[in-house]
């Protein structure tokens, strides 16, 4: 990606579609969840609960719509404070091979969650292009980290961005999330993020 010219992210109405606290009322005598996010939400425990499928039939992917994605590692395990598995999952991130028309706007990869803010291009669906990333990334943090099992907690949390919401805005809390979590004193020090707007 040319961090020159970055590309002119479109803003249009795309749906909201939160796997989290909503969903985990209409299934919770069949589905265990897992501690609250720090969004105030839930990630559920999807992969191997009843529902699942029909979960996933209902995530809308609108090309040229944005979207902030957040996944977590498996049992919350902090993989990447392991700084080559970091780097190389953060390499993914990036991978024009891997994002194919889609655009990575933001990104930070904490010791064991995700951010990303993407405008989804015209080739994949969200999960599609969601699943990708974390396949790749865990393959190649997995590595350096000595494991073959994978990082990523199947599922992820998806928020479809409005058109009144700041994709700006929405950036700036990715990326000060280190800030927030205390790992560094300015976001500068933190070697894990990116935006397009540098």
């Amino acid at each position: 990606m040319d961090w020159a010219s970055p590309p002119a992210p479109t803003r249009r109405m795309a749906p909201t579609h939160f796997v989290g606290a909503r969903h985990a009322r209409e299934r919770r005598a069949s589905t265990t969840l897992a501690p609250l996010n720090q969004h105030g939400g839930r990630f559920m425990l999807l992969s191997s609960r009843p529902g699942y499928c029909a979960l996933r039939r209902g995530r809308a992917s609108c090309p040229g719509a944005a979207y902030l994605i957040t996944t977590i590692t498996r049992e919350r395990t902090p993989v990447f404070r392991h700084f080559p598995a970091g780097c190389a999952a953060a390499r993914c991130f990036e991978n024009p091979m891997l994002l194919r028309d889609s655009h990575m706007l933001a990104w930070v990869l904490m010791p064991d969650h995700a951010h990303w803010l993407i405008q989804l291009g015209e080739v994949d669906s969200l999960a599609a292009l969601v699943n990708r990333l974390k396949s790749s990334s865990s393959r190649m943090a997995g590595k350096c980290a000595g494991t073959e099992s994978s990082i990523w907690l199947a599922g992820f949390h998806d928020h479809g961005l409005r058109a009144e919401e700041d994709l700006l805005g929405v950036a700036r809390y990715i990326v000060a999330n280190p800030l927030r979590a205390g790992l560094v004193r300015r976001v500068g020090d933190y070697p894990f993020w990116n935006a397009v707007w540098l």
